[in-house]
């Protein structure tokens, strides 16, 4: 099956003009964070409390004459031991401390004995000791700040992120020029996509705007309508709208329907001297965006956003723990090459080492042009090997004014 087009995104015009047949790309830009900080520890339960009372023997009356005092009643036994509470685990989402364990009641005191001949009175026995209370129950731990996810958590988020790829019905119509909509829910979808790339890169989600929405719904009619996409369309194409075409100019444009052109966006096919659909979507200013679409065609709103990361640089597969399906869905990574990019390390002249299991993998890097997504870019694609699943990834990049290293292990997410 062809590959959806896709069009260049950069400040300044830039026209591109490719028709609806396969499925193409095309994007626009102006210049344009994976694992959060170490869980906290959860504070601990706080200790039960409560010491059972004693029991008091009162002596007893001395007789008269040449009776024995009688013998005071025994103390009796104090209460249960504290309880103590558990304290919550540090973590994702601290557990609720163990309650404290319930005093146990005093015993009586043993009765004084009687007095001897002469009619002493009895000595009372000893009142029963008063119960310990109950241990206050340890306090929930609380939640972690966002500790580096593991190869299952990412897996877990992989398949959740994507268990509902609905691209909606389009309700509009080109006889018309009626911009109609693809819903709530495939919005939804085309925006989770996004975010799930975003949350692999360590950067931080986005959220769409309905001005742009529309406006990118409009971009999408257009794009259908004339059976091209073009970040320039002309006046006089068929459905022609100037909030769409300020949508086209400020967008990554497909022929493919919004939600799977998401992850085209990521493998960015045809595009080898930018990959700027890529470096928008992983920006450190991205948001809010706009997503519209048709049955045929969809825009997403990248440029002028107001986000503010401000990573030094990002990579593509990121660092960390990254699903071999996403270096594979709608295309191959290793085709469209491995990225790097920065709003302020210049890449200019970068040279790339990359080792697996100690041994080098040779690659070809690629300058790529400024200022799509990030001012600096570079690309580096395998030359005789694959990216492989179990396998882990160290990369350099020197030969710049700041180094650049990390590492990328690819597990598998069936």
């Amino acid at each position: 099956m062809a590959k959806p087009a896709v069009t260049r995104p950069r400040s300044g015009a830039w026209l591109a003009l490719t028709l609806l047949g396969g499925v193409s790309l095309a994007c626009d830009s102006t210049i344009g964070p994976q694992g959060g900080t170490a869980g906290t520890n959860s504070p601990a339960g706080a200790a039960g409390t409560g010491i059972g009372t004693a029991g008091s023997g009162a002596t007893g009356q001395a007789g008269t004459g040449a009776g024995a005092s009688g013998t005071g009643g025994s103390t009796g036994a104090s209460g249960g031991s504290s309880g103590t509470g558990n304290g919550g685990n540090a973590g994702r989402g601290g557990t609720t401390g163990t309650a404290g364990t319930t005093g146990t009641a005093g015993r009586g005191g043993t009765g004084g004995a009687a007095g001897g001949t002469g009619g002493g009175a009895a000595g009372r026995g000893g009142t029963t000791g008063t119960a310990g209370t109950t241990g206050t129950a340890g306090t929930t731990g609380s939640a972690g700040a966002g500790g580096a996810p593991d190869a299952a958590a990412v897996c877990a988020r992989w398949k959740a992120d994507r268990a509902d790829l609905g691209e909606g019905t389009w309700t509009g119509d080109v006889t018309s020029c009626t911009a109609g909509d693809i819903g709530a829910t495939a919005r939804a979808n085309a925006l989770r996509l996004v975010n799930l790339y975003r949350w692999l890169a360590s950067l931080p989600p986005v959220a769409t705007d309905p001005t742009r929405d529309a406006q990118d719904q409009a971009c999408a009619l257009m794009m259908r309508a004339n059976n091209m996409i073009s970040h320039s369309p002309p006046t006089t194409w068929t459905c022609y709208t100037a909030d769409g075409a300020t949508a086209a100019g400020s967008s990554n444009v497909s022929s493919g329907r919004a939600v799977s052109s998401v992850d085209l966006y990521m493998i960015d096919p045809g595009n080898a001297t930018t990959i700027g659909h890529r470096r928008w979507v992983l920006s450190n200013s991205l948001g809010p965006i706009g997503i519209g679409g048709t049955d045929k065609a969809s825009c997403m709103w990248t440029l002028s956003g107001t986000g503010r990361a401000g990573k030094q640089w990002m990579a593509w597969p990121a660092a960390g723990i990254i699903p071999l399906q996403a270096l594979r869905a709608g295309g191959n990574v290793d085709s469209t090459g491995w990225s790097v990019q920065s709003d302020n390390i210049n890449l200019t002249g970068a040279q790339v080492t990359v080792t697996m299991d100690g041994a080098a993998q040779p690659v070809t890097v690629t300058q790529l042009d400024q200022n799509y997504g990030a001012k600096y870019a570079i690309r580096f694609n395998p030359s005789g090997w694959a990216t492989q699943a179990g396998k882990t990834y160290s990369v350099a990049v020197s030969n710049i004014p700041t180094a650049i290293n990390y590492t990328v292990q690819i597990v598998d997410c069936p």
